[in-house]
């Protein structure tokens, strides 16, 4: 499949894993109602994903390459509400609260800084794991 072509999911992932399959979750959450004079945070996922296709899945000078130890995947993006600023924050943190809850690390894109709020209650919220110890 050319780099232009097919869903648009970040870095080109499958988009269809299950949250409990995944150790990494990429989230868009498109996003801007909590902010004034300057719209437009809520295309950002979108724009995101689009100039993702020509990032390679390693690091040619570090030789990182995360796809190979860790699962992760595009679950797509939260339901907004583009026209209540307190129902989209519900929103948010419910969506963020149920993937957390399969103990999957989340990395949010886009959206305005009021998406942090609902983000870290639903961390807050979500049950603690002992930390491992190395030995």
């Amino acid at each position: 499949m050319p780099r232009f072509a097919g869903i648009a999911t970040f870095m080109r992932l499958p988009g269809r894993s299950r949250p409990d399959e995944l150790d990494a979750a990429i989230v868009g959450v498109p996003f801007d109602i909590g902010t004034s004079n300057r719209p437009g945070a809520r295309f950002g996922p979108r724009g995101i994903r689009d100039e993702s296709v020509l990032i390679r899945p390693y690091n040619m000078a570090t030789r990182a390459a995360p796809f190979d130890s860790l699962r992760i995947d595009d679950t797509g993006d939260v339901a907004t509400n583009p026209y209540n600023l307190l129902d989209s924050v519900d929103r948010i943190e419910a969506h963020f609260a149920e993937l957390l809850s399969h103990s999957v690390i989340t990395v949010a894109l886009g959206g305005d800084h009021t998406i942090v709020l609902p983000i870290l209650r639903a961390m807050r919220a979500r049950p603690r794991r002992r930390p491992h110890r190395h030995q």
